[in-house]
């Protein structure tokens, strides 16, 4: 326990920090490489890893190259205009605005693709608009925020569900049904719980006017309309391939690849510079990091905490939820939440989980709300800190963990409350 202890918390200090430019997926499989010369792995533990993290992996990948392509044609920065003009300028109702379209973005392109898509065209439209600093660190934080905390309502939202979803063998649609008020439910919880901490911080009027009309950043207009087809279409697909039992990656790389080939057609990207932006290095991030978090469970820690979760089980079902929620979400604030889901859905299946499934989904609600509460919680937040920074705003981790340990608790509690 003690080796694979320091060796997953070394390898996630160095992914966090980042010395001399390291790549995180560099990281992750060195750590991997590590764990399974000190025998803390083998190699057929490297195997069933694969097989669990592979179709989350390419899904994702195929999520965000499709949302670069579609951010090539403007379909993002067009949203976020519409939406802040659809404000009429009321500062309070722009802010609610801009987290409805955070919501749809994290929903449909998961959680990573609003940390790199939308934050850079907020950031911008929020400068272009003179906000005060302390006015567009509200609507930063919050957006941040709502990328995690409404990435709940589909397999393809965050790929902690995508995990989940193939190791419990849940498809989409019966994700979407019991997701659905979770997910409703901490829409609107985060919204209010944003508004109430920041509304002194939100201007009352905002000159709107200023801002270009929607249409002028539309950059394809064939290809833009084209989208609205090809998004519903692929959502179809989705539905089509639960009812065949195929697997999600098929249908979000195949249809990104897709979608990429027709932009390149009719010269919308420049599908060489796409494929090579995206960031294939969480391939191996997600890999590397399930390995080394692998040689955790070997060690022990999965028996811990299902031993934990029988406990919490002996005082009924509503606190077995809500405390494996918490647990789940203090887990992954501490150490990621993407070694937490793996772990915790291992634990859950020890527990036996048959006829009390609100556990797996309290476990992709914790992974996903409690992240929120430090910096280093989600591949999304660091993605998010590293796009702020490359924009000239630094948001510390006190001024972060500030307003993440008061806002996710009550958010993450209302969530878990839609299970019962």
């Amino acid at each position: 326990m003690l080796v694979a202890t320091v060796l997953f918390f070394i390898t996630l200090i160095v992914i966090i920090w980042q010395p001399r430019g390291l790549q995180i997926g560099t990281t992750a499989v060195t750590g991997a490489i590590v764990a399974l010369l000190a025998g803390v792995v083998s190699i057929s533990d490297v195997l069933t890893v694969i097989d669990i993290v592979w179709d989350a992996t390419l899904a994702f990948i195929g999520i965000i190259i499709l949302s670069m392509v579609l951010d090539e044609i403007g379909f993002f920065e067009w949203a976020a205009i519409k939406m802040a003009k659809l404000s009429g300028g009321n500062g309070h109702k722009m802010f609610v605005y801009i987290l409805l379209l955070g919501a749809l973005v994290a929903a449909f392109f998961a959680n990573d693709g609003a940390a790199l898509i939308l934050t850079p065209i907020l950031l911008a439209k929020m400068k272009y608009l003179k906000m005060k600093p302390l006015a567009i660190f509200a609507f930063l934080i919050a957006g941040g925020f709502i990328g995690d905390s409404a990435s709940n309502p589909l397999i393809i939202s965050n790929l902690t569900n995508i995990v989940t979803a193939g190791y419990f063998n849940i498809g989409f649609v019966e994700y979407a049904t019991n997701m659905f008020l979770p997910n409703l439910l901490s829409i609107v919880a985060s919204i209010a719980v944003l508004w109430i901490y920041f509304r002194k911080d939100i201007p009352f009027s905002v000159d709107v006017s200023k801002l270009p009309e929607a249409s002028s950043v539309i950059k394809h207009p064939l290809m833009f309309k084209f989208s609205w087809f090809f998004l519903a279409l692929l959502m179809l697909g989705y539905f089509i391939g639960d009812h065949y039992d195929l697997p999600v990656s098929l249908f979000a790389l195949g249809g990104a690849l897709i979608f990429l080939a027709i932009a390149n057609h009719y010269n919308a990207v420049k599908p060489i510079m796409t494929i090579k932006a995206a960031p294939w290095q969480v391939v191996w991030f997600s890999i590397g990091l399930y390995v080394v978090v692998y040689g955790l469970k070997n060690a022990g820690l999965t028996d811990i905490l299902a031993s934990w979760i029988l406990h919490l089980n002996t005082y009924g079902n509503t606190v077995a939820v809500i405390g494996t929620g918490f647990l789940s979400a203090v887990l992954s604030s501490v150490m990621n939440n993407m070694p937490t889901i793996m772990i915790m859905d291992i634990a859950i299946d020890h527990v036996g989980y048959i006829g009390n499934e609100a556990l797996v989904y309290a476990n992709i609600l914790g992974s996903n709300l409690g992240p929120k509460m430090t910096p280093i919680g989600s591949l999304a937040t660091l993605l998010w800190l590293h796009v702020l920074a490359q924009k000239g705003v630094t948001i510390t981790w006190g001024e972060y963990m500030k307003v993440g340990l008061v806002i996710t608790p009550p958010v993450l509690l209302i969530a878990l409350l839609g299970l019962l």
